[in-house]
């Protein structure tokens, strides 16, 4: 086996942590989440030379990651604990706060300025990534597989036995708490 550079193997071993994090918040299983990050390393290791350096490591290793996930996810489908006793489908008290009873906001949205630039600070992932860890379980875990893993409505449908109105409310009330979360932390504080 060769290696990329010479440090590779530390390389991938420091971002160890940050895809244990990534992994821990999707699957919210500790066992899981170590098998798909042992996965992964094992197969960066095992294929140095498919990194090319057209990305930063971190971003080529979530990649991998991401399939890995989507690999236990399904490999693990009916064992995955939704809720317990329907907490989550409950009336989202943020609602109340938000909208006005004829759907309009109570309060419009603050000006985010340009949210592009903001991507690419790293500050702004840090604050992203604790609001999305705020997130009660089953949203941001709904949230994660839609917009970080890129999966379909209708897979997370199939694989989470979800109806598209119960995955739609979800996503809706996670997009509300990202929303309030990162004009309290992020652009509040501009």
């Amino acid at each position: 086996m060769t290696t990329q550079t010479p440090g590779f193997e530390q390389q991938v071993a420091e971002q160890r942590a940050y895809l244990l994090k990534f992994a821990r918040l999707q699957l919210r299983n500790e066992t899981w989440a170590e098998d798909a990050v042992s996965e992964t390393v094992l197969a960066a290791l095992a294929r140095p030379q498919a990194f090319q350096g057209r990305s930063q490591l971190k971003t080529w290793l979530v990649g991998i990651l991401k399939h890995k996930v989507i690999d236990i996810l399904r490999q693990h489908q009916r064992e995955v604990v939704m809720t317990k006793n329907g907490e989550d489908d409950a009336a989202d008290p943020l609602e109340d706060i938000v909208f006005q009873r004829d759907g309009h906001f109570v309060e419009a949205p603050a000006d985010w300025g340009n949210p592009e630039q903001d991507l690419g600070s790293r500050q702004f992932m840090a604050v992203l990534d604790a609001c999305t860890e705020k997130l009660p379980p089953v949203q941001g875990r709904l949230f994660l597989m839609r917009e970080w893993l890129e999966m379909s409505s209708d897979e997370i449908c199939k694989e989470l036995a979800l109806t598209p109105t119960n995955l739609y409310v979800q996503l809706h009330r996670a997009r509300l708490r990202l929303r309030e979360c990162l004009e309290l932390h992020w652009f509040a504080t501009r």
